[in-house]
């Protein structure tokens, strides 16, 4: 007996209904694009003008049939509305995992694809659930640090996702000497991609590891209830407004690499760690450096290139590295 390799026995799993939507694919220039376990068309669609539909344009299909594809189920739902976007949730093996997303231009869209298929036999015997999405758009974040502030913790935050809308710090109700936080995100996929990156990343931050979930409605009364930290802010871009500055460092801190390292320990995220590797060399003299800034305290590293040039005795191309690093750092953080 000989075993098929992996890709080939899963290209052999409903083969004419895979063939069926390349030809389909083919014939109408539709590209569908699969990315963690959902395969994605649209979102913006082509000739799309303007920013994303508001919210309560999208419908959550269950009860599909697996070995149903995009080619029958984008034209079904096409004909009741204009879509914005539709998600199909796949397997390994090539199979739909029996439910997707889609959203409408508008919320008529939406209201007109429940009443006209919620129920539908899309195949005979096999009626479907469509109804509104949720579109939760809020995650909490449990067991941070009493040490961290708000202002480290949207740092990392635009780090490792997309779409933060704003951060709000509270006395943790589950954990003592603790902080949850609530993040709001600017949609429901961008969340949803941030929960999931923030859960494998194995995030911690200020040496506590921490519990991130959609956040309950239960949860989110109590703490308005009894909120115990001040206002949230609100994140735009690369600057982040509404929260005080501490007290500016000592001038003869002048030093970048010794302004990180006061800043970890007046913050309690131990002594940072500096890695160099010089990548690259030109006859003029400049030096690129490939550097990573590890911080205990911290769930992940910092890491990038930098140019640098070693313009006289006393400190090598690998120090200078470590400054220019340390002030990029230092930004992130919310020191300048």
């Amino acid at each position: 007996r000989h075993r098929l390799p992996p890709q080939m026995w899963t290209n052999g799993i409903n083969q004419a209904n895979k063939m069926a939507l390349l030809a389909w694919e083919k014939e109408t220039g539709i590209k569908l694009v699969q990315i963690n376990g959902q395969r994605r068309y649209g979102g913006p669609p082509p000739g799309w003008v303007g920013g994303p539909p508001p919210a309560g344009t999208e419908v959550f299909i269950g009860k599909l049939p697996q070995d149903m594809y995009e080619n029958v189920l984008i034209p079904l739902f096409q004909s009741v509305g204009k879509l914005y976007e539709f998600r199909l949730m796949m397997t390994f093996s090539g199979l739909n995992r029996g439910f997707a997303y889609a959203k409408y231009s508008n919320r008529r869209g939406a209201k007109e694809a429940i009443a006209a298929f919620n129920s539908f036999q899309v195949r005979e015997g096999c009626a479907i659930v469509v109804c509104k999405s949720t579109e939760k758009c809020e995650l909490s974040m449990d067991g941070l640090a009493a040490s961290v502030s708000r202002q480290e913790l949207e740092a990392m935050l635009r780090q490792v996702t997309e779409g933060v809308l704003s951060v709000t710090l509270y006395t943790s109700p589950c954990q003592k000497r603790a902080q949850l936080a609530v993040l709001k995100y600017s949609s429901h996929h961008a969340a949803a991609m941030a929960k999931k990156t923030l859960m494998e990343g194995n995030t911690r931050l200020g040496g506590l590891e921490i519990r991130v979930e959609w956040l309950n409605p239960n949860l989110k009364e109590k703490l308005q209830l009894c909120k115990q930290k001040p206002s949230s802010s609100r994140v735009q871009g690369d600057k982040c407004l509404g929260v005080p500055k501490q007290a500016p460092l000592s001038p003869v801190l002048h030093n970048a690499v010794d302004r990180l390292n006061t800043l970890c320990q007046r913050r309690y995220l131990g002594t940072p760690l500096f890695l160099t590797k010089c990548v690259q060399a030109n006859r003029d003299g400049w030096l690129r450096f490939w550097c990573r800034v590890v911080i205990p305290g911290c769930p992940l590293p910092f890491s990038g290139f930098t140019w640098v040039r070693q313009d006289g005795p006393g400190r090598s191309g690998h120090e200078e590295a470590k400054v220019v690093v340390a002030l990029q750092v230092l930004r992130m953080l919310g020191e300048s």
